[in-house]
């Protein structure tokens, strides 16, 4: 007697994705990266379901998560769909793209994705901002929403962002908070080593292979860290 067939478990999603040429174009749209952002953050949804979180049509999220799918960005999980309904899930943890590497065409597309991922952040910043009033104790206290002007070369903006980076990738590990007197007594993280260029100059022999260094311009560096916009209970408006 032949046993019944299970189906299969599905898979957990790969950690991470370099981003083709490919994928780049299909993420050159604030809303696909509002979309995938939400499966990775909350798990499988549908296109009903992403389409009321980002105040969209249904239609327009079934069109988009088509074209994530046909990115490899997404996948279907058809074991929990019923009927017409369609469940989908993030292939990937996150995406990885060096806007400086690759052929011309992937830089091309980079710029293209670039452009989208602003537009999606200043919507979220917009949608976090009508939050602030409404914000209850302790997270009003804690969030931030600040920007600096600062006087940077290129490598010294770059070293700057691998930094800023390596601190959220730190807190995006899981871990055990220290107890208080613990942290009370943690020593002052070490100085950052300075930028190549604020370093002391170079051998004159050295100076002669060195490449031209871009001149100095002023950078606007932005800090924001604030509550998901709706996911923190807020206020009573009248309170």
């Amino acid at each position: 007697m032949t046993a019944p067939s299970t189906p299969p478990l599905p898979q957990p999603p790969a950690s991470e994705i370099e981003l083709d040429t490919a994928a780049l174009r299909v993420l050159a749209h604030p809303v696909r990266i509002d979309v995938l952002g939400l499966l990775r953050r909350g798990g499988p949804s549908t296109a009903t379901r992403l389409a009321a979180e980002l105040r969209i049509n249904p239609g327009a999220a079934s069109y988009h998560l088509r074209r994530l799918a046909a990115g490899g960005l997404i996948e279907e999980e058809p074991e929990r769909g019923r009927g017409r309904e369609r469940w989908w899930r993030a292939s990937h943890h996150r995406s990885v793209h060096d806007p400086a590497a690759g052929p011309p065409e992937r830089r091309e597309a980079g710029r293209a994705y670039t452009h989208a991922v602003a537009l999606a952040a200043a919507e979220r910043l917009r949608a976090a901002a009508a939050e602030v009033p409404l914000l209850p104790e302790p997270w009003t206290g804690v969030s931030a929403y600040g920007d600096f002007v600062l006087r940077l070369r290129p490598a010294e903006l770059a070293a700057l962002r691998d930094e800023l980076f390596a601190v959220i990738a730190r807190y995006g590990q899981p871990r055990t908070p220290p107890p208080a007197e613990a942290e009370a007594r943690a020593p002052a993280p070490a100085p950052a080593p300075a930028p190549a260029e604020a370093r002391a100059p170079a051998p004159a022999e050295a100076r002669a292979q060195t490449p031209v260094v871009a001149d100095p311009a002023p950078v606007m560096v932005q800090v924001q860290a604030f509550p998901v916009p709706g996911a923190v209970a807020l206020r009573d408006s009248g309170s």
